[in-house]
């Protein structure tokens, strides 16, 4: 028994030691992109080997660019439409995610996240879109990681320039080329609103530009944008 209970001693010490390196990777990988910009995401490799498996040859549409040459309006739509307390909160909105969860319990099923945009980057930088309890926890330590070391402007600059929307398409310079045929810097407040109403489906809606659902979505962000404080 004792050489049982050894066995476990070392087992869990192996175990505590493995997450604590992986951690120190995160970590590790969080500060270096405070300065530097993402080449690539765990979210865009996912997606990037779901495209090759039908064509060999696909490629990601993606392209960087800097927090002041993105249009002012997408900023604010994006923020009205996704985190409207982005700039006061500490990377999570209990009160979205109490009504988030009392709107899916309603319902029978999942149908609102309360996720913050803190939240939706540490997911889209290092995590699968898997809904288990261990990537929600990692989710909270990345988000906490990026809001204790990066200002919230970097966190809503590599938002905007890593988030899908489209299929293939990542990052706000792609999607204004893809659906408008202009820069992230040239979008109006109505174009805005449209890409901001994408983000929670944005293949589906890549698919379906006309849906009227969109079209309504679009109507209450512009609504809300006025409103909506950035960074």
């Amino acid at each position: 028994m004792k050489a049982i209970g050894r066995w476990i001693k070392w087992g869990l010490l192996g175990l505590l030691t493995i997450l604590v390196i992986w951690q120190l990777w995160l970590l590790g990988w969080v500060m270096f992109w405070n300065w530097a910009n993402p080449g690539t995401t765990r979210f865009m490799d996912i997606r990037l080997g779901e495209l090759r498996e039908k064509n060999p040859d696909a490629r990601l549409k993606k392209e960087w660019v800097p927090y002041e040459r993105i249009s002012i309006h997408l900023k604010r739509a994006i923020v009205a439409s996704e985190d409207s307390k982005f700039v006061d909160h500490e990377g999570f909105d209990w009160e979205g995610m109490q009504k988030a969860l009392e709107k899916n319990q309603k319902k029978g099923r999942f149908v609102a996240g309360g996720s913050t945009i803190s939240q939706q980057l540490a997911k889209n930088l290092f995590l699968s879109p898997s809904k288990t309890y261990f990537r929600k926890v990692e989710e909270a330590i990345i988000t906490l990681m990026l809001e204790n070391l990066w200002s919230k402007k970097r966190i809503l600059e590599v938002y905007l320039n890593v988030i899908e929307w489209g299929n293939g398409v990542f990052g706000v310079e792609a999607a204004a080329r893809h659906y408008y045929n202009t820069s992230a810097a040239q979008l109006g407040a109505e174009q805005a609103a449209r890409l901001a109403g994408m983000v929670p489906n944005p293949r589906f809606y890549d698919r379906n530009r006309s849906a009227p659902g969109l079209a309504k979505k679009t109507g209450i962000i512009l609504g809300r944008m006025p409103s909506a404080d950035i960074p």
